[in-house]
């Protein structure tokens, strides 16, 4: 009886690990197509108003139609716009799908001017438009869909991490407080930790296999997809080259972890030097931004006109409630360290600070912060301000005044600042914002290094559209009320 080597065997459980996704891949086809298929069907529709759809001749017009389908549609394959290392994770998927879409339009006008083609120029507008939207919206219903199976533990490729200790924890955390990278980390392979569990994430305990020298036997009897390395590995470029050699005779990736921590994609450019990847980045810049300021004074007006009705009513509330004013002022630290006073609506009692000391050995906060889940000084309206953020509502008026914007790092307290270290300063580089990554990722219940790792984010990545998403993200974190105490 003939038997299958060992390493046949692990090759072929490893070569199917990246294709978990194969079913989710061939059905987005088929939603990719029906969207090409619905979009040009409609621009018929809007072609021949009278309804004589089925009854036109086969003209320019459908011929035209019909190879444009079949031509987009091959496009959306041969550019790779549902590669399992792009779909449902980062902006490149997008990208693919613009880019597939302009070649698409590109080809039929450029065809239809060779060939004299009488194509009406309404009827492509209308069909290259909406199918391209269309594809958006399927994309990006697959990328909810596929996001949430991943969180829940499927479609995802397993990993090996591989490296020093501080390194492979790092990378480790990361990768497992992002579900929807697609990865689950299998087990760990670090020298100096021979045996037991490492735990990354703070919940979630892996295996530590072995050492570094054993990544080629581990990663063969494990079956995983891919092996990630975090950080340098010992014997330098040449032996990582030697490794990614091995691991692809098994069918397994080699992923190198970079260097750059919380550097955005937009900053980084490759540049090759006799075949040698060199990454440059680009410095970041802090000055103020006119664009930004603008958009900050247009928002705060807009939002100050729009919500003064439901300021009136919360205003009226606090009153009610208790009698003391309704608007709190503190002092908090803006841009370049210069003190502003922070304006909010009154959630507390009129003697909450004088309280705050016979609490402080209940401090729920995370580093310098205090911050307590049930606050005893919160009143009944308070609780749902916060709940709501309509607490946060006055803040507009210190975002027209200049000494906040619509989005940016958490407004820090003196105290806070003055406790600063390991580089938390340069949150003070930009003006502190309403909303910022540290609102949208979870607000006080983050600990206070991710907090202020989001903020430093921010402040070395910023970019227009990155204000927008933010600002498109806090809606719904503001209704599922996620650390709003």
């Amino acid at each position: 009886m003939s038997q299958t080597s060992p390493r046949t065997t692990q090759s072929r459980a490893v070569v199917s690990a990246p294709e978990r996704l194969v079913s989710v891949r061939w059905v987005m086809a088929l939603t990719d197509l029906a969207a090409l298929v619905v979009a040009f069907a409609a621009a018929h529709v809007v072609r021949f108003p009278d309804g004589s759809l089925v009854r036109a001749p086969v003209g320019d017009d459908w011929l035209a139609g019909l190879a444009t389908i079949v031509f987009w549609a091959v496009l959306l394959v041969t550019m790779r716009t549902r590669d399992p290392r792009v779909v449902g994770v980062g902006g490149d998927e997008y990208r693919r799908l613009l880019f597939a879409s302009l070649t698409a339009g590109g080809t039929l006008a450029v065809t239809a001017f060779l060939l004299d083609l009488q194509i009406s120029r309404g009827y492509v507008a209308v069909a290259f438009l909406l199918a391209s939207l269309l594809l958006a919206v399927s994309r990006k219903a697959w990328r909810t869909a596929l996001v949430r199976r991943r969180a829940e533990g499927r479609h995802l490729v397993d990993v090996l991490l591989v490296g020093d200790l501080g390194d492979v924890e790092y990378v480790g955390d990361r990768i497992e407080s992002t579900p929807a990278a697609g990865y689950r980390v299998r087990g760990v392979l670090a020298d100096g930790c021979p045996g037991g569990r490492l735990a990354l994430n703070g919940t979630n305990r892996v295996p530590v296999l072995g050492g570094v020298d054993d990544v080629l036997d581990v990663a063969r009897r494990s079956g995983v997809g891919a092996v990630v390395f975090a950080g340098a590995v010992a014997g330098g470029h040449e032996r990582l080259r030697r490794l990614g050699w091995e691991l692809e005779r098994d069918g397994v990736e080699l992923v190198v972890s970079s260097p750059l921590v919380d550097v955005a994609a937009a900053r980084v450019h490759h540049r090759a030097v006799d075949g040698l990847p060199l990454m440059h980045v680009e410095t970041p810049d802090y000055t103020r931004r006119p664009s930004k300021r603008v958009f900050d004074v247009v928002g705060a007006l807009c939002g100050l006109v729009l919500l003064t009705p439901v300021a009136v009513v919360v205003a009226v509330a606090i009153r009610l409630d208790d009698g003391g004013p309704v608007f709190f002022r503190q002092q908090r630290v803006g841009r370049g360290g210069s003190e502003f006073s922070i304006l909010k609506f009154r959630t507390m009692s009129v003697d909450a600070e004088d309280r705050k000391a016979q609490l402080l050995a209940a401090n729920e906060g995370a580093g310098p912060l205090f911050k307590l889940q049930v606050d005893p000084r919160v009143t009944r309206v308070g609780s749902f301000l916060r709940r709501t953020s309509l607490d946060e509502l006055p803040q507009l008026w210190n975002v027209l005044t200049g000494s906040m914007s619509l989005v940016g790092p958490r407004p820090a307290l003196p105290a806070e600042v003055a406790a600063y270290a390991d580089h938390a300063e340069r949150r003070l580089l930009v003006t502190p914002g309403i909303t910022g990554l540290w609102q949208v990722s979870g607000r006080s219940d983050l600990d206070w290094a991710e907090g202020v790792r989001l903020d430093l984010h921010y402040v070395e990545n910023w970019s227009f559209l990155h204000d927008l998403v933010i600002l498109a993200r806090t809606v719904p974190s503001v209704l599922r009320s996620r650390g709003a105490y």
